[in-house]
C-alpha cells in the first residue's frame, strides 16, 4: 500500500488544505494528514480541535487518517512505514522553505522522498493566516474554508481567538 503524509499545523483547515489532501489520495492509497504541534506558532485551536475540524471535513473519505504527532516528521513517517511527505507550494516564498524542509527530512531518514504539489490557481493566495485575519475583521470567510466547520471558526473568532 502507498501511503503519504500530509503535515502541516491547519490552523483553520482551509479549501486549499482540502485540494492539496485530495489530490494526495489521486496518487496514493493512504494519506495520513498530520497536525503538527509547533511551539513556533500561535495557533487559534488546540492540536485536538484541529484534529476534530480535520476529521469532520475529511469525514466519508475512507483513505484518510488524521491524527497529530510532535517531534521530526522525519522520525514519525519511520515509526509509521511511510515514504513520501505531500506538501502544497502556493508561490516561490514557499518552495524555498519547503525545499530545505525536504532536504533535511531526507537527509534525517533517507528513505523518505517529498512530494511538492502547486496549489489550483484558485487557492494561490489562500493560507490559514489570512483567513484567520480576514476573519477577526469580521470579513467572509466562507469561500475560504469548509462549510462544515465555518461556524466552528466564526465562534473561535467571537471568542477572541482562544
Amino acid at each position: 500500500m502507498r501511503t503519504a503524509i500530509c503535515p502541516g499545523s491547519f490552523d483553520p483547515v482551509t479549501l486549499g488544505h482540502l485540494d492539496i489532501i485530495n489530490r494526495s489520495r489521486k496518487v496514493f492509497d493512504k494519506t495520513i494528514v498530520a497536525v503538527l504541534v509547533n511551539p513556533e506558532k500561535h495557533t487559534m485551536f488546540t492540536v485536538d480541535e484541529r484534529i476534530g475540524l480535520l476529521k469532520r471535513c475529511t469525514e466519508g473519505m475512507e483513505d484518510v487518517e488524521v491524527v497529530g504527532f510532535e517531534g521530526l516528521l522525519a522520525d514519525y513517517a519511520r515509526q509509521r512505514g511511510v515514504t513520501a511527505i505531500v506538501k502544497g507550494l502556493r508561490a516561490l516564498s514557499d518552495f524555498e522553505y519547503e525545499f530545505q524542509q525536504a532536504l533535511t527530512n531526507k537527509k534525517l531518514n533517507p528513505e523518505l522522498e517529498t512530494m511538492f504539489l502547486t496549489t489550483s490557481a484558485e487557492n494561490m493566495f489562500l493560507s490559514s493566516s489570512i483567513v484567520k485575519q480576514i476573519a477577526s475583521f469580521g470579513g467572509d470567510i466562507s469561500n475560504f474554508v469548509p462549510e462544515c466547520i465555518l461556524e466552528d471558526i466564526k465562534a473561535r473568532i467571537s471568542e477572541g481567538g482562544k
